[in-house]
């Protein structure tokens, strides 16, 4: 059994050992405890009948151990012995990773927390993976997790699944974690890597595991489609040696089209099934890039169509960003560049070099040269990500060298 086995296991074994004992603070050390004994054990003694059960077990009796040191515990002791599973004991109904992700993106805890929480809890990752991911030191990560865990007991969270009227608000915030974990893999946010394959992929996972458990939810199913899409391109994002390769260089034969069909099957068949959604629309947008078969075959007028209604849906500057290519493919790089306008004074998008690149390459667009030059020099002092800085500090580059034929498809990718 690989690493990504245990990985799958993770949540079950957790929510088992939860839902027997309580103290999800010291169920998931238990947990954690277990499986890294299992990667220790299995590949010299084999794995056991049922890995499952073993699991639990094994994380059943630290548990105890770790309540066995508590002064004046005895009685929560012995109703833990009480309850402790035989050995072959199975892997409980799967319907509890779900009660598991409501409860790592518990609304007390801050974004940060519930990130880092469900990659460890839900996802299986060790401390070490995640502090990684996300580019802190391993004793930065472990406290963070560590509040999160002391921060759900003190807010008195029960492992259970919300009531009905509070079940949707945190859905929405349980998808919202998942999409940020794939964001993180597919461009990361700072570092020398453009993408952290590992993340996407976990993000991938876990967003099939809540379509299995909600297979009626149409979000779901267009968060889980929005990542399939994007996920498509992955393999052309970037060269050997880490360069990253914009959307209209990208080699669309090598474009994963297995992701691509499942992707747009799915997205086809939620649209005409579930009430409109942001992850629906979204995804309806990569699909139809999916589908071009070159960056001029690509249907902008209909991009454009979904932007507004993404738009109206859910207005946000990062929407209104997004729009703006769509509308200079359409009407032209100046109509492109008012839309910028309204970004101007938004705080959110002020630091980030996003804003900064767009307007550069829809200047350039325009013919703009010198315009289009300060801008990539402003989103290449601005980009965290090494590739994304690197790309920015190319076109300063080029442009520097008086380039003669503007480009005509958005850098993007």
């Amino acid at each position: 059994m690989n690493e990504r086995s245990l990985q799958e296991l993770a949540p079950r074994v957790l929510a088992a050992v939860v839902r027997r004992h309580g103290r999800f603070d010291l169920a998931e050390d238990a947990t954690q405890e277990a499986l890294m004994a299992a990667a220790q054990q299995w590949p010299a003694e084999g794995v056991p009948d049922n890995p499952g059960g073993w699991l639990i077990a094994a994380a059943s009796r630290r548990l105890i151990d770790a309540l066995r040191s508590e002064a004046a515990r005895t009685r929560r002791e012995e109703a833990a012995f009480a309850q402790e599973p035989p050995p072959g004991a199975g892997v409980p109904d799967a319907d509890d990773t779900l009660t598991l992700l409501f409860l790592c993106c518990h609304p007390a805890l801050s974004p940060p927390s519930q990130l880092a929480l469900t990659l460890r809890a839900v996802g299986g990752l060790t401390t070490a993976q995640i502090a990684t991911a996300f580019l802190v030191p391993e004793a930065t990560m472990a406290q963070r997790i560590s509040r999160a865990k002391a921060t759900i007991a003190d807010a008195g969270a029960r492992f259970e699944l919300p009531p009905d009227h509070e079940r949707a608000a945190r859905l929405v915030v349980v998808l919202h974690v998942l999409y940020l974990i794939f964001n993180e893999g597919y461009t990361a946010t700072s570092g020398e890597r453009l993408q952290r394959r590992e993340l996407a992929h976990e993000a991938i996972r876990l967003t099939r595991t809540t379509r299995a458990l909600l297979p009626g939810d149409g979000e779901v199913a267009g968060l889980l489609a929005l990542m399939l899409l994007t996920q498509a391109r992955s393999g052309a994002r970037d060269r050997p040696d880490g360069t990253l390769i914009p959307l209209a260089e990208q080699d669309r034969l090598s474009w994963d089209s297995a992701l691509i069909e499942e992707g747009t099957q799915l997205i086809g068949q939620t649209l005409s099934r579930s009430p409109l959604g942001p992850y629906q629309l979204q995804a309806a947008i990569v699909a139809v890039h999916a589908e071009a078969a070159t960056v001029a075959d690509t249907d902008w007028p209909q991009v454009l169509k979904l932007y507004d209604l993404l738009h109206a849906l859910v207005p946000s500057p990062v929407v209104t960003l997004n729009r703006a290519v769509a509308v200079a493919m359409v009407d032209g790089p100046r109509a492109g560049l008012a839309n910028l306008d309204a970004l101007d004074g938004d705080r959110r998008l002020a630091l980030h070099h996003r804003l900064a690149s767009v307007r550069a390459h829809l200047h350039e667009m325009a013919g703009a040269t010198q315009a289009a030059l300060a801008g990539y020099e402003d989103a290449a002092r601005r980009a965290m990500s090494i590739p994304e800085q690197r790309y920015l500090q190319a076109q300063v580059q080029r442009l520097s060298g008086d380039v003669e034929n503007p480009p005509t498809a958005p850098t993007i990718g």
